[in-house]
């Protein structure tokens, strides 16, 4: 494939939900032998005292399911670009028990960065009651309100399911190959916009010296591969600064147009995560979101999902253009405090 700015982009990557959705090759079932080897693994971390973060593959030893795993891996960062691995029973765990699992077989795939400035590798997906609309701090993770197609800053973001909402909640991603390919064959235009630099806000997680927000374009071609970096809330939001240039009538078309194929159904791949199941998804090629959701009034039946973020060897090499964003990634992981990660009653405790 030629590193050319208009060339469509041939690959398992440029799927359309639609075609997808009832061919389930997206979706890989543990086997009984694979969750035993996944109950001895984890026997074998408690036995070490090992926690979070100081835990590496070698840690939580998976025998022949280690194998499956890479080629999951080959599947989600060269193939389609999505994942759902199902079966893990999760009545058979505690919550605890359930993030040194997740955690471990996200270490078989790479390592973990920091998700926010406070340096937390183990996410918590859930309503904080938090209003991202009015406190620049808060993620939209942390609410039960819709959550728009974007990508986040690693090469491969899971989530885990610890339980699942009364209603909606459901997760949804959509190829963002396919957006450009659709793009390409009838905006040219617009494809050309979204080549050029956006500003996205940093919402306050700036560290000293750094400009409050960073830019990048939405999609970028580097030694012949397609990468996307798209999060419209933070590029909305980044024209609170004075010194953001404002966007422009062609920037909001093509960003309008990435927003309506990214919903539209022929596009879009909707799934609803239940207890146990784990979805990984390439960073690069596929955008996620969630639709809104209503929780149990029972505290310890509220939708509750862990998050990894990713860096892996297969992206080692990634744009310039993402370097000033993950840096501060890299920067939160290595602070001189490091954080440690424990579930206390459901509800995520963590020091510095």
């Amino acid at each position: 494939m030629k590193e050319l700015e208009f060339d469509e982009v041939v690959t398992r990557a440029a799927w359309q939900g639609r075609d997808i959705a009832a061919a389930g090759e997206w979706v890989y079932q543990l086997s009984a032998e694979e969750i035993a080897e996944i109950d001895a693994a984890l026997r074998h971390l408690q036995s070490t005292g090992r926690q979070i973060p100081d835990i590496g593959k070698e840690h939580f030893p998976l025998g022949r399911f280690a194998r499956t795993l890479r080629l999951l891996q080959s599947e989600i960062e060269t193939g389609l670009g999505v994942m759902l691995v199902r079966g893990l029973p999760r009545d058979r765990y505690s919550a605890e028990e359930m993030g040194l699992i997740y955690w471990g077989i996200g270490a078989h795939f790479g390592r973990a960065v920091a998700q926010n400035a406070q340096g937390d590798v183990l996410g918590h997906v859930r309503d904080m009651g938090r209003d991202r609309h009015r406190d620049m701090h808060a993620r939209g993770y942390q609410t039960a309100s819709l959550l728009p197609f974007h990508n986040d800053s690693c090469d491969i973001v899971g989530l885990c399911c610890l339980e699942t909402a009364r209603s909606g909640g459901l997760s949804s991603v959509a190829s963002s190959v396919a957006v450009y390919n659709a793009m390409l064959r009838t905006r040219p235009d617009l494809v050309k916009v979204l080549m050029q630099p956006f500003c996205a806000d940093r919402r306050g997680e700036e560290s000293p010296g750094q400009k409050p927000y960073y830019v990048t374009p939405v999609f970028i071609w580097h030694k012949g591969r397609m990468f996307n970096r798209y999060n419209r809330s933070f590029i909305s939001s980044a024209q609170r600064f004075e010194e953001v240039p404002r966007l422009t009538s062609a920037q909001n078309e093509a960003l309008d147009m990435v927003d309506a194929l990214c919903r539209n159904e022929q596009f879009r791949l909707d799934m609803k995560l239940e207890r146990g199941d784990m979805q990984f998804v390439n960073n690069y090629c596929v955008l996620h979101s969630r639709t809104a959701y209503e929780d149990h009034a029972d505290e310890s039946k509220k939708r509750h999902l862990l998050r990894l973020w990713l860096r892996t060897a297969t992206f080692a090499d990634y744009p310039e253009a993402l370097r000033d964003r993950y840096a501060d990634m890299d920067l939160w992981r290595t602070s001189p405090r490091p954080p440690s990660f424990h579930f206390v009653g459901m509800a995520e405790v963590t020091t510095h």
